[in-house]
């Protein structure tokens, strides 16, 4: 594939809609109250283990990094599109925001005491999963932790409008056994898998999962 295309896309499509994005209802506020638990104890095992720096990564208008901030982490958010890096800037002030791609983190192996993850790898085309997940590992300290968020199912798509903003961003919802399958391949062990039935405006099940990197064994 075209990555340098798909990448430059996905870049220029959310930052062309950012100011709006961030104004729809549900998209900038707090997380739910399921997402809130699983960020508490997704929060307290990193506190009772590494306590290292841990990176929001597609963070878009920033409430999740400042949630996890507000939970005691050492926490900055990530993303690809800077007109979203400024919405988030703008919206959280004294949070630390950067543009970069989860391709490829620009951390040191072993830096991080965990990595969040809410609805940005449903933009990672499939056949690069593997390679994302691998770069998590790569940057996690072992007993660092991994949450994905994301929609459960099999259907994937693509949006070319968004409030009268021309735009291409593809999507591909997931199954939870195939992203286990896929962590586990990487190196990881899976500590939590849920998922949540479709409230609201919601067309699917959300899924939800919480894997850690290993601590290296002495004997």
């Amino acid at each position: 594939m075209d990555l340098e295309g798909f990448l430059a896309g996905m870049r220029d499509s959310y930052s062309r809609i950012a100011e709006d994005y961030a104004g729809v209802p549900g998209q900038a506020q707090r997380p739910q109250l399921i997402e809130r638990a699983l960020l508490a104890a997704f929060a307290e095992r990193i506190l009772a283990g590494c306590g290292a720096t841990v990176a929001d990564v597609g963070c878009g208008p920033g409430q999740h990094t400042a949630a996890l901030r507000e939970l005691g982490l050492d926490a900055y958010g990530i993303d690809l599109a800077p007109g979203m890096v400024e919405v988030a800037r703008r919206a959280h002030p004294g949070v630390p925001f950067e543009v970069g791609s989860m391709l490829e983190l620009d951390r040191a192996d072993g830096e991080l005491g965990g990595i969040l993850s809410v609805y940005s790898i449903i933009h990672v085309p499939l056949e690069l999963r593997a390679r994302v997940l691998a770069e998590f590992f790569r940057v996690l300290a072992p007993g660092g932790l991994v949450m994905l968020v994301f929609q459960v199912g099999d259907e994937q798509g693509r949006r070319e409008e968004f409030q009268g903003h021309r735009i291409g961003i593809d999507w591909y919802r997931q199954q939870p056994d195939d992203l286990v399958t896929l962590l586990r391949d990487a190196g990881f062990d899976i500590w939590l898998r849920a998922v949540r039935e479709a409230e609201g405006a919601e067309k699917v099940p959300q899924g939800y999962l919480i894997a850690v990197k290993p601590k290296v064994k002495i004997f």
